[in-house]
């Protein structure tokens, strides 16, 4: 137990909620005064070495919703949330004098562009402040699982059945004590789009993905999801659609940046479970988490191989990077209308179903032959819900250079016949007056 008369500071990361946040909950519990912080960290607005802008104006939008929530709902708790445009290791050790810190909460990283923002904070604060950093991403945590790190399965069936039988998923944090006169004067602001360089926009009419971000949307939409519609209990039938709002829960966004968490929703579905019924479809919501959990102990396991061409497997191939293939699969002007209308849907609302994504990615990879990772950081940019590990997991595994043990590529026609057999979906995207 820390002295309660110190102050901790708890650095948001994607990890944005105040229910079920490990660092937020055992700062509350060790410190009569906390203060939370989050940087709008430069390096992401700026171009990757494809050409893409890191973070791109769907994503930034649900990310400033997500700030200005979380600053209301820790103001509740008597928390203040600074909000800085600089680096993290450029303020931090500010703040730490500023504010007399003797403990840093946070969530821990391991992958490559995260370690390095760690690590460059760690080289610059005082060894007497405490660094305390928790695993708050999974589902499973990692010190409960039946497998050392390394010897995580290169099949996901053996992954998921092993932590199936043998571990157990945590029940969700509680934030233990309020703070008490905890409220620091706060002069920073949430910027605006336009402050980040980006022109302020209305949603898509057509967009599946209408929902703002934050932990109170995020929240709203379970409930709805789970409670008030039932949808939950047909989501195996619906899952692979691709028009509206309900063919799929949509938590993946709200996941990515942390406004909610996978122990939140399995427990409800176990609450759903409980009072409703128990069927394929509720089981299926906890595989997809599952599936999640698996990209992050694979990433953990290989780490910056994440990132590399032959992928985990070390496999060479001949990729291509033309760009002109490359602007056409973008711009939705290749010769697979199905391909075309979920590329589009990306590019004119940061969204796209779990079906298209698979289509348009083995498409890149497999049949224009293209380097993977260019769509991978295009993906990067684009997506709403992006998240580093399941990201270029999905990219590996459908480049054939992942834990796919069948390698295998979509047939893109028959794919359109099975799941758009009426051309709803290519006829809402595909026409010529809807931009």
């Amino acid at each position: 137990m820390q002295n309660k008369k110190t102050t901790g500071l708890v650095w948001f990361k994607n990890d944005l909620r105040v229910n079920d946040n490990m660092s937020l909950s055992n700062a509350c519990k060790n410190h009569e005064k906390v203060i939370a912080v989050y940087f709008l960290d430069p390096r992401q607005s700026k171009k990757d070495d494809y050409g893409f802008i890191k973070t791109g104006k769907f994503r930034t939008k649900f990310l400033l919703e997500t700030l200005s929530d979380l600053k209301h709902t820790l103001q509740q708790l008597n928390i203040s949330l600074l909000v800085y445009q600089t680096t993290p290791e450029v303020k931090i050790t500010d703040l730490i004098e500023t504010y007399k810190i003797s403990n840093l909460y946070c969530q821990k990283e391991w992958t490559q562009e995260e370690l390095i923002v760690i690590n460059s904070v760690k080289d610059k604060i005082s060894p007497e402040v405490k660094i305390n950093e928790s695993y708050d991403q999974f589902l499973y945590h990692p010190e409960d699982i039946p497998i050392q790190i390394n010897s995580i399965p290169q099949v996901f069936t053996a992954f998921r059945k092993k932590l199936e039988k043998y571990a157990t998923i945590r029940e969700v944090n509680k934030i233990i004590p309020k703070p008490k006169n905890n409220l620091v004067n706060n002069s920073t602001v949430i910027p605006t789009l336009s402050d980040l360089g980006f022109k302020d926009f209305t949603v898509h009419s057509n967009s599946a993905f209408p929902f703002k971000g934050g932990e109170t949307e995020a929240l709203k939409r379970l409930n709805n999801y789970f409670f008030e519609t039932k949808k939950l209990g047909f989501y195996k039938k619906t899952r692979n659609g691709l028009i509206g709002t309900d063919y799929s829960s949509k938590f993946s966004s709200w996941l990515a940046n942390g406004s909610i968490s996978a122990r939140t929703i399995y427990w409800k579905v176990k609450e759903f479970e409980k009072h409703n019924y128990k069927n394929e479809s509720t089981y299926w919501l906890i595989f997809e988490l599952i599936w999640r959990d698996y990209f992050k102990y694979i990433s953990l396991k290989y780490g910056s191989k994440l990132f590399k061409i032959g992928g985990i497997l070390d496999k060479n191939y001949s990729w291509s990077s033309n760009p002109k293939a490359i602007q056409k699969w973008i711009d939705g002007e290749t010769s697979e209308p199905f391909v075309n209308a979920n590329m589009l849907e990306l590019k004119h609302t940061g969204w796209m179903s779990n079906r298209g994504r698979q289509n348009v990615a083995s498409y890149f990879a497999k049949e224009l032959e293209l380097d993977w990772r260019i769509g991978a950081a295009y993906f990067e940019s684009l997506l709403i819900d992006y998240d580093v590990h399941s990201n270029y997991g999905n990219w590996m595994y459908v480049a054939g250079v992942g834990n796919d043990p069948r390698d295998r590529k979509f047939n893109v026609k028959l794919q359109a016949e099975r799941y758009d057999a009426n051309g709803k979906f290519q006829n809402t995207w595909l026409q010529p007056t809807l931009f």
